[in-house]
């Protein structure tokens, strides 16, 4: 398949990008982190038509910016606010590649789906609620960012139940991942600082865009 060579180019380039951080040279990894997305792009780029691609290659490139601008939140806290609002259209997109999914396939385990949406809903407000007092100024734009992305993991859990698409299960895994990864970013900013707390965001972070990326560019519908 044309994607593998960039499929591998970021497996490599994220392992080696991990393994500085996990050797605490953070100073170096600082360096490579803008070139870690651009093989999703890549390999997103060239893989045949399908009808969602534009929304996916969108999603990858606010990521690219977010990860780029966020680069220099240590400098300013205007750089976190505009990653964070580069994010947050990131996931408005993921919303909509998810929304616009082929949904062919009804299963009947509905209940389960409405118990996962309420142990998301439980997460979110118990994170809100450890994170608000510590806030100040941002507690708007953060909850708004939660709650953005709370919806973009519902919407790739309903896909679980919809989708006639054999890798669904790693989209969700994706989409959770993501929520994981941002969960951790914002304890250790704004609430606790944690041991290691870059490897575990990036190495979620970088999961979550790897598993939703090949989950959607190969699920099998027909190729325009």
């Amino acid at each position: 398949m044309q994607e593998i060579p960039y499929k591998r180019g970021f497996i490599i380039i994220s392992s080696l990008y991990l393994l500085l951080l996990l050797l605490d040279k953070e100073q170096w990894a600082w360096y490579g982190k803008p070139f870690l997305l651009p093989f999703l792009l890549l390999m997103t780029l060239k893989a045949p038509a399908f009808k969602t691609k534009k929304w996916l290659l969108l999603a990858l490139l606010f990521s690219w910016i977010g990860d780029i601008v966020l680069m220099f939140a240590h400098k300013n806290e205007l750089f976190f606010i505009l990653g964070l609002v580069s994010f947050l259209i990131a996931h408005l997109l993921f919303i909509v590649l998810f929304t616009k999914q082929e949904a062919t396939v009804y299963h009947t385990q509905k209940n389960y789906y409405w118990l996962f949406y309420g142990i998301i809903l439980l997460y979110l407000f118990g994170l809100l609620s450890i994170l608000l007092p510590k806030l100040g100024d941002l507690k708007i734009p953060v909850g708004i960012y939660a709650m953005t992305i709370s919806l973009m993991f519902i919407e790739a859990l309903k896909g679980y139940f919809n989708w006639n698409n054999p890798r669904k299960t790693q989209v969700v895994i994706g989409a959770a991942l993501f929520v994981l990864s941002d969960s951790i970013l914002a304890i250790n900013k704004f609430h606790t600082p944690l041991p290691l707390a870059t490897l575990w965001i990036m190495s979620t972070y970088l999961m979550a865009q790897y598993f939703i990326c090949t989950g959607i560019i190969q699920k099998p519908e027909k190729r325009n």
